[in-house]
């Protein structure tokens, strides 16, 4: 026969034989050092027999369990429960911030290049190419942002007629 109870300090119910009633123990969730109550004391409890005085019942047959009964299952056990003192680590993460907020905390701002072609011919030569790698290695790749083709019309002043030529648009952060 057990008695149950419950720790005085951290309400904890616990189960010990009868034959510790009056030992001193540890409680297992808090480690506050107890009394186990004699049978009958107000507050506790058996369990393993009926002590209401009224006739015992005999139960109803059931199916028996054998790993209940084993010795295994009646190894007693001092479990502690761990007990922190900070906070529990909040699961919820912060949102991020949104873009508009994240682009004003950027260091760099957005700036916008366009390389036009006839600005790149030096004696006959074309450095179109060569201007626009340069460029593009100075700011580097991870700040670009865009690359636009374009097409434009401009008055030659040599020939005074319209001409057509090609530029490059760079946006990038710098």
């Amino acid at each position: 026969m057990d008695i149950i109870f419950n720790c005085p300090k951290c309400e904890q119910e616990l189960e010990v034989d009868v034959s510790g009633a009056g030992t001193q123990i540890e409680c297992p969730s808090c480690g506050e050092t107890i009394v186990i109550p004699h049978v009958g004391t107000k507050g506790t409890r058996t369990s393993g027999a009926d002590t209401s005085g009224r006739l015992p019942v005999s139960p109803t047959p059931g199916p028996v369990n054998p790993i209940a009964l084993s010795a295994a299952a009646k190894v007693e056990r001092h479990l502690k429960v761990p007990v922190h003192d900070k906070p529990a680590e909040s699961l919820i993460t912060k949102p991020l911030p949104p873009l508009e907020a994240a682009a004003k905390e950027s260091d760099k701002k957005i700036r916008v290049k366009t390389i036009r072609h006839t600005d790149c011919m030096e004696v006959g030569h074309d450095k179109f190419d060569e201007v626009v790698s340069n460029f593009l290695a100075k700011v580097g790749e991870h700040n670009i942002i865009n690359i636009s083709p374009m097409t434009y019309t401009h008055l030659d002043i040599g020939t005074q007629k319209l001409l057509t030529d090609y530029a490059i648009m760079i946006v990038y952060r710098g």
